[in-house]
């Protein structure tokens, strides 16, 4: 019996245990429809256990009679802890009810009842023990202790919670519905906490919610819980899980074993609202296989539960219903909470709260059609004394309105647009003197080039006042750095350092800023060994001087964070950059925790942790446009960085979509010569060559070129950048000349600016591979790939996205050299590695498979052969 069928026998063996005797038959026949061996075997140890036989022969059947058969006489006590009663068991464990001897104190004892059978049950029951000791809120159930058996069996002792399942509570106590909401609001924020935590719970439901008698809410079950830096698991791990879940609650994403993230979490909690709502689950999954249960979910949509709540009866809320309007609120908070498209529903916990808000104070939804009739009824709803009263005036002004509107349409376009002008250039005035950002207005807009000359004339006559000239300075460097203007907003920028140290000396907070900002303009300008020394410099000095929590320690640790990420440290940069998120979170949601998390989403992106970078990009969506708006270029970078994370997940449509969107935002506020416009473009043309439009894709990527140079000057990585895309679209055009100049400048590039070992330059050897490989020079495209394959080796990671691709080129080039058995080795590791990361039609794994049927027909294993063509023709569908 292999390793997965064996887990998936003690998962199911469990779980039937757990169950009453009249519930274990069908749940089997549910569990295995399709495998009547599964099933049978199953029956066959459940029949063994109700006997108290012994299952296993020799030195074994002592420890399974002790761990599953034993387990079920409570001991007398659990380390300090007198046992009183068993409270439960499930497939994970057995809980106690037990009291410390010498405090007389009551609490919950979770034992590990399969410890020495299943080393991966314990690691998960371990790691179950280190989630809740990260946790500290109200709302959670806390984790007092941990330990082990004298035989070595894990246990954790956590806090006792007397109280009945949410929707049990509700349902005895008659709540009204503004209660039920009240406690739904409550499991939310414990939710959300988590979230902040960077876990994620993956199996709420009511059962894992008790309310206490005194109304307070407690979240328990972290047993399968995940920390989003983990969530790149292969599919059958993923599907392994749902098993452990109830199907009811689960997300469409996770039915189908793909990534999950703090949506998932959503589309329960959703799930859970809507039967506090109605007193019913969305789908009635009674009697149903589990692939009847999956079809159901995924191909069906819910109910309204306006409409399913006609049909309940006794466990409706109690009190009043809401009306029809109240309803048509509700549904839309259920059902976005549950929509089976995650880019529709609500992408984080904080985003349903605030729309739960909305609803109760009677404003419009988020989530809601943005209509004028709509948001007008709210507004006459919340205010009905002062618009009757406004009525009448109004009906008398109609008339006149009426009478002049055609006349002054004309005059009214040109005063607004106007007016939306005179109104951007107050802003910039009012942002200049107060820290300028990119919210300043269009980079080729006259006035905003004026204004900032004009800020500098006004700094350069402030001699007096020189600390005020300082902030000044600095302030427009950064502004004039945003503007893509580098040279000069390097004069302004080190003009600052040199007047703050004149003033406080080398050793000052004020002076770590000066520091900080010159060390991330000299990022831009590819200066990575000025820029670490000034980013480590202001980090020190504010840690000497600064309280331990100070924003400005979380603001300097990210800036060097961001340095080490792009030399390529990218698992050091991510700790250090979730420190600072940590730190900044403190203070609730700000423009600096959303830098700090977008710093984190991509060194998670470059580390290979595509999931994890893709719900952290979401979250950040979410708490961008609530700081800024959907048309800022914050919220156009957030959708860049989601649309790279779907781009190498095989979405290139969907990431299509959302370049285009940002590109919208960018031109609207740097115009097209400016360098975030000129990314946003090469990333467009970029994904526009993977779906074949080869000659808008390169008209695209020109423009980008041209701009970047501009900016940037010839030798800058941003232009490398630009050249790889280019050389991507020459090579795949047929065009091996021009792919090779643009490839071999790329690669001068990076290796004069970031040294021969970064994990870039293999990037740049690789593609030259292909260059070699397409002329049929296969020794000198082994030795590019060779090299590539050292680099990514020392400065990525083993199991990394990129070193799964170049060990696919690697095993392609021994294969067209036809040493067929050499071959073999790189082509299954490449092809592990990426079908692990990857959606199934990824250009390279469709690659790799067509090469191992060409390697085994070569070498005469049709069986092998036909294995991989299989799996290819399945992905093609």
């Amino acid at each position: 019996m292999d390793t997965a069928r064996f887990e998936r026998m003690q998962t199911l063996f469990h779980e039937a245990l757990a169950l009453p005797e009249s519930e274990r038959a069908r749940f089997l026949q549910q569990a295995c429809a399709g495998d009547a061996d599964l099933l049978a075997d199953l029956q066959a140890l459940l029949l063994e256990d109700a006997r108290e036989n012994l299952l296993l022969d020799g030195a074994l059947p002592e420890v399974a009679y002790q761990v599953i058969d034993g387990s079920r006489s409570a001991p007398q006590t659990i380390g300090p802890y007198r046992v009183q009663a068993l409270l439960g068991e499930g497939g994970m464990g057995l809980v106690y009810l037990a009291e410390r001897k010498d405090l007389n104190a009551k609490v919950a004892i979770k034992v590990l009842r399969d410890a020495l059978l299943s080393p991966v049950r314990q690691a998960r029951f371990i790691r179950e023990q280190q989630f809740l000791a990260q946790l500290n809120h109200p709302a959670i159930a806390r984790l007092y202790d941990a330990d082990t058996l004298p035989d070595g069996t894990p246990y954790f002792v956590m806090e006792y919670v007397e109280g009945t399942s949410l929707t049990s509570y509700c349902r005895a106590h008659k709540c009204p519905v503004n209660e039920r909401l009240r406690l739904f609001r409550e499991v939310g924020e414990a939710v959300k906490y988590a979230h902040g935590q960077a876990l994620i719970h993956r199996d709420l439901k009511p059962s894992n919610i008790l309310v206490k008698a005194d109304g307070q809410v407690k979240l328990l079950d972290f047993g399968i819980a995940k920390q989003l830096e983990d969530l790149d698991e292969s599919v059958a791990q993923t599907k392994t899980v749902f098993r452990l879940m109830t199907p009811a609650y689960a997300a469409p994403e996770q039915i189908n074993g793909e990534a999950v993230g703090v949506y998932t979490d959503v589309y329960a909690l959703g799930v859970v609202l809507y039967e506090l709502l109605t007193g019913q689950l969305p789908y009635d999954l009674s009697g149903l296989t589990p692939g009847q249960v999956d079809i159901l979910m995924l191909r069906h949509e819910p109910e309204k539960p306006s409409v399913k709540v006609q049909a309940a009866s006794d466990d409706l809320p109690g009190g009043p219903l809401p009306g029809r309007r109240a309803w048509a609120d509700l549904d839309v908070l259920c059902l976005t909470a549950m929509h089976k498209d995650i880019q529709r529903r609500y992408p984080t916990v904080e985003a349903l709260l605030r729309d739960l808000d909305h609803y109760l104070n009677g404003e419009p939804l988020e989530a809601r059609p943005d209509a004028l009739g709509y948001r007008m009824g709210k507004f006459l709803r919340r205010n009905r004394i002062p618009a009757s009263a406004t009525a009448l005036v109004v009906a008398l002004l109609i008339g006149l309105v009426g009478f002049y509107t055609q006349r002054l349409a004309s005059a009214r376009d040109t005063a607004l647009n106007e007016a939306a002008r005179t109104q951007r250039v107050q802003s910039f005035l009012v942002k200049l003197f107060e820290g300028g950002d990119e919210t300043v207005g269009p980079s080729d807009s006259l006035r905003v080039v004026t204004l900032v000359d004009r800020g500098v004339q006004e700094a350069r006559v402030l001699d007096g006042e020189p600390e005020i000239q300082a902030e000044l300075l600095q302030t427009l460097g950064g502004v004039l750095q945003k503007l893509g203007n580098l040279e000069k907003a390097d004069t302004l920028l080190q003009a600052a350092l040199d007047q703050r140290r004149a003033l406080f000396g080398s050793d000052h907070p004020d002076v770590a800023k000066s520091l900080l900002a010159l060390g991330l303009l000299r990022m831009d300008q590819g200066n990575y060994d000025e820029a670490e020394r000034m980013t480590h410099e202001a980090l020190e000095i504010n840690r000497r001087h600064l309280q331990p929590r100070h924003p400005d320690i979380a603001l300097a640790l990210s800036a060097y964070a961001v340095l080490r990420q792009r030399r390529g440290e990218n698992e050091e940069a991510i700790g250090m950059l979730a420190e600072a998120a940590r730190l900044l979170a403190a203070r609730g949601a700000t423009a600096d925790l959303s830098e700090v998390m977008g710093e984190l989403a991509n060194a998670h992106f470059y580390a290979g942790h595509f999931a994890s970078s893709d719900s952290l990009n979401r979250r950040l969506l979410d708490i961008d446009e609530h700081l800024f708006g959907n048309r800022h270029p914050f919220y156009a970078t957030d959708l860049i960085n989601l649309a790279a994370t779907r781009r190498e997940l095989g979405y290139p449509e969907e990431a299509e979509k959302l370049y285009r969107q940002a590109l919208a935002i960018n031109l609207a506020y740097h115009g097209p010569d400016h360098p975030t416009t000129a990314s946003n473009l090469g990333l467009l043309g970029a994904v526009l060559a993977d779906q074949g439009r080869y000659e808008e894709a390169g008209a695209i990527l020109q423009q980008s070129l041209a701009v970047r140079e501009k900016v940037y000057g010839p030798t800058h990585v941003q232009v490398a950048l630009t050249l790889n895309k280019m050389g991507q679209l020459a090579l795949v055009q047929g065009d091996l000349a021009a792919a090779d100049a643009l490839y071999s400048r790329q690669l001068a590039i990076y290796r004069a600016t970031l040294g021969e070992r970064h994990y870039w330059v293999a990037t740049g050897l690789s593609n030259l591979c292909d260059v070699y490989l397409a002329r049929g020079e296969l020794e000198r495209a082994e030795r590019a790939i060779r090299e590539a394959l050292a680099i990514d080796l020392e400065t990525l990671s083993a199991d990394h996205l990129n070193t799964g691709i170049v060990q696919i080129k690697l095993g392609r080039v021994l294969l067209r050299q036809g040493r067929f058995a050499e071959a073999e080795g790189p082509l299954l590791v490449g092809y592990d590695i990426v079908a692990r990361q990857a959606n199934p039609s990824m250009r390279w794994l469709q690659q790799v498979r067509e090469d191992l049927v060409a390697l085994y027909e070569a070498l005469g294993a049709q069986g092998k052969a036909e294995k991989y063509r299989a799996e290819g023709s399945i992905s093609a569908e």
